[in-house]
């Protein structure tokens, strides 16, 4: 008799019929490929082996790897660069394994079918979450990995045996890998579970031993990465120098909270952060309540996630709505978890937030805060401008542009037959250095330079710190605020 599938693989299921409906319907709008990180997550994949110095070194060390290795290969075939096809079939792969991760860790904990449903429902259905799932960005990966590492630690805390989950442990590996949030809630599932250990009766000595290696995964992940980081560009963490500071929010932590407060509302609606805070009561009075309750405090490790926009807004990154995506979830789930202790008339009061939820912030919005986000761009259509000016006279050699700021740009120009190996960009190092530092001339007859978004792109600011660095250029096109230089002819061409 063959076996019957169970909530999770059913929501897991759905949710990536769901996911394949919202990235047609989202692809019918043009809307795809919209934001300019959808594009540039897909030339950092693509400059790995397509660059005038390919290797290792094109992973970069300011975004995290595991995306841009996973989409390594599949992005050097034209079709799948171009559209972004087979990251967003990881990305719609990824939504499954969150919807069905997120039903596991509720079915776990309060054995309620009805908290699942109603949790993974909140999660799959939230319009901005189904449009970042309908694209190559890396957020959809962070809520896979994530959901399942808290469902993996919530499965172990309710297991008998004290010993090291190495499957959590893998899964936190790759979580940390791929978005910088994930750092934050393995520190929260960490000190969560082990409370709801000790609550159960474990001794501080055997949780030290235990903890100690299982802490081997992350620690060994992050000191690894900065190690990358400092043998690609020098410092051992990015934390500066990819934004412009924005003093709006910069040190000012009540703004800050506020911000992201309202950050939380506008994508998942004011009913969302209602229950969420009411479920957020609920269930810490009950994990704190009981040692056999303690396990329900691991749900609550999501909310880590807000670490990284409070730490980023804090330091002057300006406000970007899709930060506050993960403290959605996190509510999500702890609606879900909430509800499911109501027991039997769980299935009742699940539909009141779900109807209310819903009603509020329904699926396939293309009005939905994080679609409209993605549209800040408008100018690409201005940008083809320069395309045709480049393309027209072009007879081949390499273009110097700023990866930084016009990597999303480099994916339009995928269109008219440009490679990325036709640029010189940050990620060539010492040729790179060479033209940025004494000037391009000797280089390259090209430079394109984006004079206006966030204050210029590095080449104009350092243009204009040194006037002399485009001497012998002249701008010859220009169009949604990008501008291309040529080399003047010497005497002797």
């Amino acid at each position: 008799m063959p076996k019957v599938p169970g909530v999770p693989q059913v929501l897991a299921a759905l949710a990536a019929v769901l996911g394949i409906a919202a990235a047609l319907y989202y692809a019918t709008l043009g809307l795809t490929l919209s934001h300019y990180d959808a594009k540039a997550h897909l030339v950092v994949s693509r400059r790995i082996l397509d660059s005038i110095t390919p290797g290792w070194e094109q992973i970069g060390a300011v975004w995290l790897p595991l995306p841009h290795l996973l989409n390594m290969i599949p992005v050097q075939v034209d079709f799948l660069y171009r559209t972004g096809l087979f990251a967003i079939v990881l990305s719609i792969a990824s939504h499954a394994l969150a919807a069905g991760s997120i039903g596991a860790t509720v079915l776990a904990l309060t054995s309620s079918r009805a908290g699942a449903v109603l949790a993974a429902s909140l999660y799959a259905a939230n319009p901005n979450v189904l449009y970042l799932q309908s694209t190559p960005m890396t957020e959809p990966m962070l809520f896979g990995l994530t959901t399942l590492q808290v469902y993996l630690f919530t499965r172990w805390v309710l297991g008998a045996r004290l010993d090291v989950p190495r499957a959590a442990g893998c899964v936190t590996v790759l979580a940390c890998l791929t978005r910088y949030e994930a750092w934050p809630i393995t520190g929260a599932c960490f000190a969560l579970s082990a409370f709801a250990w000790w609550r159960r009766g474990q001794s501080a000595r055997d949780l030290v031993r235990v903890y100690a290696r299982l802490a081997l995964y992350p620690v060994l992940t992050v000191l690894g990465f900065m190690a990358f980081s400092r043998m690609t560009v020098g410092e051992w963490f990015v934390s500066s120098g990819f934004f412009v500071v924005d003093e709006t929010l910069r040190g000012q932590p009540a703004a800050v909270l506020a911000k992201i407060a309202e950050g939380t509302e506008m994508l998942g609606g004011a009913w969302l952060v209602r229950f969420t805070v009411i479920a957020l009561l609920v269930v810490l009075l009950a994990g704190l309540s009981s040692a056999g309750r303690a396990p329900l405090l691991v749900a609550l490790s999501l909310f880590a996630a807000a670490a990284l926009p409070l730490s980023a807004y804090l330091a002057g990154h300006p406000f970007r709505l899709r930060y506050e995506i993960p403290i959605v979830i996190a509510g999500a789930v702890t609606i879900g978890v909430a509800v499911g202790l109501f027991r039997r008339i769980a299935p009742a009061v699940a539909v009141i937030p779900l109807v209310l939820v819903l009603y509020e912030a329904p699926p396939f919005d293309r009005e939905a805060p994080m679609v409209r986000e993605a549209q800040l761009d408008q100018n690409a259509s201005a940008r083809e401008t320069v395309t045709a000016c480049l393309k027209e006279r072009y007879r081949g050699g390499a273009v110097m542009a700023s990866m930084g700021a016009l990597g999303h740009y480099m994916h339009e120009m995928s269109l008219a037959g440009f490679g990325i190996r036709d640029f010189l960009h940050e990620g060539n190092g010492p040729i790179w250095d060479s033209a940025f530092t004494r000037g391009p001339a000797a280089l390259v007859e090209w430079v394109l330079v984006e004079e206006v978004a966030e204050g210029g792109d590095a080449v104009i600011q350092r243009h204009r710190q040194i006037p002399g660095l485009l001497e012998g250029y002249e701008p010859i096109c220009s169009g949604g605020n990008v501008t291309l230089y040529q080399r003047k002819p010497t005497v002797a061409e």
